[in-house]
């Protein structure tokens, strides 16, 4: 019977291996690695251990020779394993590699891959992937973004960062808008539903059974929605959500309503409502900036958690199944927070305006 080269620990190294084996910002497996040795030290056998520590019987042996041939680093690491040596990519080489996917493009597409670029460079299409993971470059990827053309902007912009940083006292704050054309689709087949290692699946088509808008008033104080759902929205539907608004909120505190520039909040029939209420303060956020407004954010929530990838057979369906969301979010608000100072967005878009004037050379 074959029986493992014996251990003995000296002081030193039987403190270094019990350290590594109890601390808490130690790898694993280099808690695993010390723990044989230990356990070696004491006489245990190389199956026993193997038991103790849940490894094969072989990893322990390998480790054991391994400790009583360099110590306790050449528990630190792995050992080289076999295979090609990677090829050094030098920094003038990956200089070029940056250059040509940031300045140039492909004949037959709009961005490189990491497949052309090789083949146009004549490497290996991982060379690429190293080189672009190094350097930040994501080419497949593309973002979207509007900068305002607001002459306003900048006053807009601070009126609405203010109410949310700095609220009026003895006021509420309330994010609005309208999130319309919601459609009541309905998948022409039943979905099949998710299970191990495979995916919840649905049709690609659908039927259109109609479609509602939503109104929404999200209190900036404590995340509480007031709403309600209309088949258009025009002015009088705006009117009519106003009055809801009214109803809804206590009459002693003046209210603050952020919108955008929708026809239907400066109708003329709006205008002389608002006039007869005085505590009703509007306003307005920049053109092409629905990201300033608040509420934005709990629609993009409802979709993304009730609406989008459900099945509606009718719009009262659908209604229904928003009415239930908005009142279960309201059992248990939570209030999204701004942080973001008004001075830095005006950094951050003379930024963007700068770079699109040098695109534009």
């Amino acid at each position: 019977m074959r029986i493992a080269p014996r251990i003995e620990l000296d002081a030193v190294a039987h403190r270094e291996l019990t350290a590594l084996a109890r601390r808490g910002r130690v790898e694993a497996r280099v808690q695993q690695r010390a723990k044989i040795v230990l356990l070696a030290a004491q006489g245990w056998q190389n199956k026993e251990i193997a038991v103790e520590v849940d490894l094969d019987r072989r990893q322990v042996a390998m480790w054991r020779q391994r400790f009583i041939e360099g110590g306790v680093q050449a528990l630190m690491h792995d050992a080289p394993r076999p295979g090609r040596t990677p090829s050094v990519t030098t920094a003038e080489f990956e200089s070029s590699i940056v250059d040509k996917t940031l300045h140039e493009k492909p004949i037959a597409a709009t961005h490189w891959s990491t497949r052309t670029l090789a083949a146009q460079l004549g490497v290996g299409p991982t060379t690429i992937r190293r080189v672009w993971k190094r350097n930040g470059l994501k080419p497949h990827r593309q973002t979207t973004f509007k900068l305002s053309r607001d002459p306003r902007f900048e006053d807009k912009l601070l009126d609405v960062v203010g109410l949310y940083l700095n609220p009026p006292e003895r006021a509420l704050v309330l994010s609005c808008d309208e999130k319309s054309q919601i459609q009541a689709l309905n998948r022409t087949q039943p979905g099949l539903p998710m299970k191990q290692g495979r995916a919840g699946t649905v049709t690609h088509d659908y039927k259109r059974h109609g479609t509602t808008t939503l109104f929404a008033a999200l209190n900036t104080l404590d995340g509480t929605v007031i709403s309600m759902c209309q088949p258009q929205h025009r002015h009088a539907e705006w009117l009519q959500f106003l009055r809801l608004i009214q109803r809804k909120t206590p009459k002693h505190l003046q209210l603050h309503l952020i919108v955008d520039n929708y026809g239907t909040h400066t109708h003329p029939e709006v205008q002389a409502w608002l006039a007869k209420h005085p505590r009703f303060v509007m306003h307005f956020t920049p053109t092409s900036a629905s990201w300033l407004n608040m509420v934005e954010r709990f629609f993009r929530d409802i979709s993304e958690n009730r609406i989008r990838r459900d099945s509606f057979t009718s719009v009262p369906e659908l209604e229904l199944a928003i009415d239930l969301y908005v009142e279960h979010h309201n059992a248990n608000p939570e209030p999204f927070i701004w942080t973001a100072r008004a001075s830095d967005i005006l950094a951050k878009v003379t930024r963007a305006k700068a770079a699109l004037a040098r695109a534009k050379r």
